[in-house]
């Protein structure tokens, strides 16, 4: 007489639950898994019924998970990362050497936990290090070989070549309350040289003949946005930093329009041999989770 069969959780079926749950969207995670819209559907149907459970909301805007879903995702995160490692490790396949990552300090909190949790967790033998700084300190980094793989932005030092991940949406942000443009020196709270918002800044405020005066300087992106939620001064910022605090700003308050920007993924000339696989493999990561939307999860 045979013992009854345990059921089980495909992982395959996780994994398009992850992504689903993580990009709020089911075509954002066809895209990620290289499968149909509908293929992410039915594998979505299948681990619902397998759990006797529903895992997402559907909605005009995408999906969300719920309660349920919340919790599997959590879970469900630590099981493939486990899962993923024991196979790395006792297949021979495990990736070894060392990567050093340059990330523009305004997106790395969002990267830090969509991407490099996951590689660490996949590639433990890997001696990763990430150093976060304006675009313009990365370009130079990466221009004297001291960054294997970066992302940044396309100003204010463009370097070439470079491989297109997303594009930016940089806006003019104020507080919610109060006006503050209508002084005779723009009061703006920016990044020190080198950052590619502040050169838009200065170069959209020069064209058109605006004065300006620095009132707040920082190399900290959330410094920064409380200067402007306290209402101390504007500044250039990704239309999805906006906090609840503050507005978005534009012709309506005499300022001028801005470019966007392009954020791109970009190699070193150099990469020792030895540490290339581990090179690739976060770069694959990398174009995986930013590719067209950038950071932001959200549809």
């Amino acid at each position: 007489m045979s013992e009854p069969t345990a059921p089980t959780l495909d992982l395959e079926l996780l994994r398009s639950f992850q992504a689903a749950a993580q990009h709020g969207s089911l075509a954002a995670a066809a895209r990620e898994r290289h499968r149909t819209l509908s293929a992410i559907s039915m594998q979505i149907k299948r681990l619902e019924d397998a759990l006797d459970t529903q895992l997402l909301e559907r909605g005009s805007r995408g999906v969300t998970p719920t309660a349920v879903g919340e919790a599997l995702l959590q879970e469900s995160r630590e099981l493939l990362r486990i899962h993923d490692g024991m196979l790395s490790r006792f297949s021979g396949r495990a990736l070894v050497g060392k990567v050093r990552l340059g990330l523009p300090e305004d997106y790395a909190r969002e990267m830090l936990g969509n991407v490099l949790t996951d590689f660490m967790a996949y590639h433990p033998d890997v001696l990763l290090e990430v150093v976060t700084a304006t675009s313009g300190e990365l370009a130079r980094q990466m221009s004297r070989s001291q960054l294997a793989l970066s992302v940044m932005l396309d100003r204010p030092h463009a370097l070439p070549d470079g491989e297109k991940l997303w594009e930016t949406t940089p806006v003019w942000a104020g507080p919610k309350v109060g006006e503050i443009t209508a002084r005779a020196y723009l009061p703006l709270a920016l990044h020190e040289v080198d950052c590619p918002y502040r050169a838009l800044a200065m170069d959209a405020l020069q064209a058109m003949g605006k004065p300006w005066h620095a009132v707040f300087t920082s190399t900290s992106i959330h410094a920064i946005e409380k200067a402007v939620e306290m209402g101390l001064a504007i500044s250039v910022l990704d239309r999805e930093r906006l906090t609840p605090a503050m507005r978005e700003l534009g012709e309506a308050e005499g300022l001028p329009p801005l470019k966007p920007c392009v954020a791109k993924l970009f190699f070193a000339r150099h990469i020792e041999p030895g540490s290339r696989a581990a090179v690739e493999a976060l770069a694959t990561l990398l174009r995986e989770h930013l590719s067209v939307r950038g950071p932001w999860r959200n549809v």
